[in-house]
């Protein structure tokens, strides 16, 4: 099925006509569907789509064969009671209104995009801990996130979030990027790729995927 395809599908899962042409621009000109894809292929672990928004990470997958349980968590009740309405084709997906820096369902690979800039420090470290505990041997985390840097993609990205945060768009307590040390510092003992996520967008993408060793000797106590 072509990407304008796609998209045409997951746009007529929502009721509103705003909703759906950025649903339609999302999946058309966002690298990360793809990306987080690609990284997935062969995890047979449940997935934990924190941040999840509407949910279309998640119908995305299952549109392109990815059939493990999925869980959406996100702090926005608003935004997971339209992805709870949208989630009526498939199967083996839920969302829940909830926070990432309580406790997370171990034994299940997490992916988590744009999310991070939104807490501030000590929260983020939180979710981050919980995540790296909640993956099992042999799982992966994949984490779209903009940085903290002098680039002029920083700049930009941030003042799109601001205006997204005054509109209300997104529930943000805070607009405050993390570095890309203040991430990778959370996954030690991880196998770590790094890379810019730019596709055709002016935005301060980096894909972080970290992958835990079949046998790392890493607890999740």
């Amino acid at each position: 099925m072509s990407r304008a395809a796609v998209a045409k599908r997951l746009a007529s899962l929502y009721d509103r006509p705003g909703l759906r042409a950025y649903v339609t621009w999302k999946v058309r000109a966002d690298p990360a569907y793809d990306a987080v894809l690609r990284q997935l292929r062969g995890h047979d672990e449940p997935l934990l789509d924190l941040g999840c928004g509407v949910g279309l990470l998640a119908f995305y997958l299952r549109e392109h064969g990815v059939q493990t349980p999925i869980t959406g968590i996100d702090f926005d009740r608003r935004k997971v009671d339209v992805a709870c309405r949208a989630a009526t084709p498939y199967r083996d997906i839920d969302f829940v209104a909830g926070d990432a820096r309580s406790t997370l369902p171990e034994g299940r690979n997490v992916v988590m995009l744009d999310l991070l800039h939104y807490l501030d420090a000590e929260s983020r470290a939180r979710i981050l801990a919980n995540v790296a505990r909640a993956v099992p041997p042999g799982g992966i985390v994949v984490i779209r996130q903009g940085i903290r840097d002098v680039s002029w993609r920083y700049r930009f990205t941030s003042a799109v979030d601001a205006l997204g945060r005054a509109m209300r768009w997104m529930k943000a307590e805070h607009l405050l990027y993390p570095s890309r040390e203040e991430i990778t510092a959370a996954f030690a003992g991880f196998d770590a790729e790094i890379a810019p996520l730019w596709g055709r967008t002016p935005y301060n993408n980096y894909l972080f995927v970290f992958r835990r060793a079949a046998s790392s000797g890493i607890t999740n106590a």
